[in-house]
């Protein structure tokens, strides 16, 4: 026979409470809440990663390799780096799923001139990678392993989508400095201290549809700035200053002009999710980073073509080697960071070896050309 043990109510409760506790207690640790007793989120093969996991720093673009999506940022300075550590590199690949924004619009690593101040969220390096070897008298920079990208933006970008911009303060046009706070296109409260940037004879001032001069600048007018060399002089040097809205629309739509054309001739990228082998049907999610209107060129009851993509995107050869057949459906599944929300069934003609779960496809819409890319592009054939 058993017998009833009493338990305190006391120790009843943190029973009771524990599972909850434990589904509360976070699982890595964020920018917002800075928990150093927990580990940063580790990307994981074929999987989208959790709102909020990401780091942000920001620095300057020193180096690419548009190609493999790969380049190097000289980190901007803060307050956590001691004097020796300063403007130290940190070599970066973006993920497959990996976005780039310029001028407001959606970019490839190739649209972005080397000098540019990028702002960037990352993820902690593989376990497997060994990093970076050190070049500056074995110093490393605090954000050395976070190298793997989910976004790069410039300053453009990134002030407009958290809406936003700078108010001219006050121009010394002896000097070439021009002061500017930092505002809320909503409406909030403006920054509580103004920043002092440089205007050189290369800066480039944009007002309407023409280029105007640093003598159209005036005070009071409200700007988007795009900056280089970021915290090597005060807070940098501007390279573009957009002065009103029609010329930020134009940067705009010139750059998504680029991205398109640029999709096009490559594809639209996501990862295979499922293949049903019997049926040779393909679940592709195509990633996000794209201007939703090419998304809108996948119509079910057309056809679509299919190519071989590696992480970097690179394809191998897209004119031969590539196989298409009938769009079944085109559904909205959630948003997750990195997704599109776009989830694609096809049918091609045969599965190729690169139609498995969790590999990188590129897909070409029903009336996209599908041309011949740079050489040095492809991954096949390999030269000797």
């Amino acid at each position: 026979m058993y017998k009833t043990m009493r338990v305190p109510l006391a120790l009843l409760a943190c029973f009771l409470l524990a599972p909850a506790a434990l589904a509360e207690e976070p699982a890595f640790r964020t920018d917002a809440d800075g928990d150093e007793r927990l580990p940063w989120f580790q990307i994981q093969p074929g999987e989208f990663p959790p709102e909020g996991s990401a780091h942000y720093y920001s620095g300057e673009l020193i180096a690419l390799d548009h190609v493999n999506r790969r380049g190097t940022l000289r980190v901007d300075r803060t307050d956590a780096q001691r004097r020796s550590h300063w403007d130290l590199p940190v070599d970066f690949r973006l993920l497959p799923y990996g976005a780039i924004y310029y001028h407001g619009a959606p970019a490839a690593l190739r649209d972005i001139p080397i000098g540019t101040h990028l702002h960037g969220l990352f993820y902690i390096k593989d376990p497997s990678d060994p990093g970076m070897k050190p070049e500056f008298y074995n110093r490393e920079s605090l954000e050395v392993d976070f190298n793997q990208a989910f976004l790069l933006e410039d300053d453009f970008s990134h002030y407009a989508r958290k809406k936003r911009a700078w108010r001219i303060d006050a121009i010394d046009r002896e000097t070439g400095e021009l002061t500017a706070v930092e505002v809320d296109l909503d409406g909030g409260r403006p920054a509580e201290k103004p920043s002092t940037f440089d205007i050189v004879p290369a800066t480039r001032v944009w007002q309407g549809r023409r280029i105007a001069t640093p003598a159209d600048l005036a005070p009071g007018q409200i700007v988007q700035l795009n900056l280089t060399w970021a915290t090597l002089f005060g807070p940098g040097r501007c390279t573009n200053v957009w002065i009103d809205d029609e010329s930020r629309a134009v940067a705009t739509a010139q750059q998504l002009a680029v991205h398109h054309q640029h999709q096009r001739e490559r594809g639209l990228a996501g990862w295979v999710d499922e293949v049903d082998n019997q049926k040779r049907i393909v679940t592709v999610t195509l990633f996000g980073g794209v201007d939703s209107k090419l998304l809108e060129s996948l119509q079910p009851n057309t056809t679509v073509t299919a190519v071989v993509a590696e992480p970097s995107l690179r394809s191998y050869d897209q004119v031969n080697d590539r196989k298409g057949g009938p769009l079944l459906s085109v559904e909205s599944i959630p948003v997750e960071p990195g997704s599109s929300g776009v989830q694609i069934r096809f049918q091609p003609s045969l599965l190729l070896e690169g139609f498995r779960p969790d590999r990188i496809v590129r897909i070409f819409p029903s009336g996209w050309p599908i041309e011949s890319i740079p050489q040095e592009e492809r991954l096949w054939p390999a030269r000797d």
